[in-house]
């Protein structure tokens, strides 16, 4: 199938293209570059010895989502393109909705105008809000926390009302955990522009002695140790998912958890980063972070058993690649 990614420059994107590419698909990335580097399209190709098309374009613009759609014949979308900082959705939340929705409205409307039967969106357990771990597919999804969280919430509502009116439109839902890792060539990682807003990318740049120390924000969670605790999953078994659902949608709507099903806090993540890769990173204990819940963790049976899926890759290979990736990487 010839598979347009949006976002695909971006980490979790250009992962899920490698894995297409790996599965024998065609890409078309769109990407506007806002969060990401145009280099990345030429280590997919290093990776894959396969060929990619790139368009510099922004998904949220109507014109050019149409311009796109009427130049390539596409067999289904993959949407990752949106803004996705918690904290700073706090701050931007007029930017967060107009962005996050509308490439999510113009994307859906483009493949009903072009008969484009097949969309995976990239969405986050934080739709889940606060819920009580595990979560469930099946969970009545409560008020989030941050406008990014209700931009999910509000772009799968509307996936789903246009699947309902449109019996050939058909998506697959991912509610993903806490991505982290790279590709274990080391060529592809996360690569964030300014301070990093994610753990993983933190904790390389303290390693790799850009900041002098970890800033852990709270210590008094109802969690084992005080400190957030998360689904950690390896970028490569997330982006493997996303082949899977593509390649398994059928009809209608369904939503998949993509994560490991186990918990690890922020200081276990830590050790175990210090412990794979043999160094010691600094931290210090700060005030909670606004937007933020205490567990979050996936129950991931239904992807198991309808996606024949499940995360293989452990913590401390996620730590290792992590490092591997941030180690020969420069800016």
């Amino acid at each position: 199938m010839n598979i347009l990614v949006t976002g695909g420059t971006g980490y979790i994107g250009s992962h899920t293209c490698v894995s297409l590419l790996e599965a024998g698909h065609s890409v078309v990335i769109a990407d506007n570059l806002s969060n990401s580097r145009k280099e990345t399209v030429n280590k997919i190709k290093e990776i894959t010895n396969r060929d990619v098309l790139f368009h510099e374009i922004d998904v949220s613009n109507k014109d050019q989502v149409k311009k796109l759609f009427s130049n390539n014949k596409f067999d289904g979308v993959i949407h990752f393109a949106g803004y996705k900082a918690v904290g700073e959705s706090l701050d931007l939340p007029i930017s967060y909705y107009s962005n996050n929705l509308f490439s999510t409205i113009f994307l859906a409307e483009a493949c009903i105008n072009y008969g484009v039967r097949r969309f995976v969106f990239s969405s986050s357990a934080t739709v889940y809000g606060d819920n009580q771990a595990p979560f469930k597919e099946t969970m009545k999804l409560l008020p989030t926390t941050n406008p990014y969280g209700s931009t999910k919430e509000m772009s799968e509502r509307i996936l789903t009302d246009v699947a309902k009116a449109n019996s050939s439109f058909s998506v697959s839902i991912l509610r993903y955990f806490n991505p982290i890792g790279a590709h274990q060539s080391g060529l592809i990682g996360e690569i964030p522009k300014g301070h990093p807003n994610n753990l993983m990318p933190y904790i390389t740049n303290v390693a790799k002695g850009k900041f002098d120390k970890l800033f852990v924000f709270g210590n008094d969670y109802s969690t084992l140790d005080g400190t957030g605790v998360r689904d950690y999953i390896h970028v490569m078994d997330l982006a493997e998912g996303h082949v899977k659902a593509l390649e398994s949608i059928d009809s209608g709507v369904e939503v998949f958890n993509l994560g490991t099903g186990q918990g690890t806090s922020v200081l276990q993540l830590l050790k175990a980063f210090e412990q794979a890769n043999g160094l010691e990173i600094p931290y210090e204990i700060v005030e909670r972070r606004p937007g933020d819940i205490a567990t979050c963790f996936a129950d991931t049976t239904k992807a198991e058993k309808h996606l024949c899926w499940k995360a293989k890759r452990g913590i401390f290979e996620m730590c290792r690649d992590a490092w591997r990736f941030e180690t020969q990487y420069t800016d």
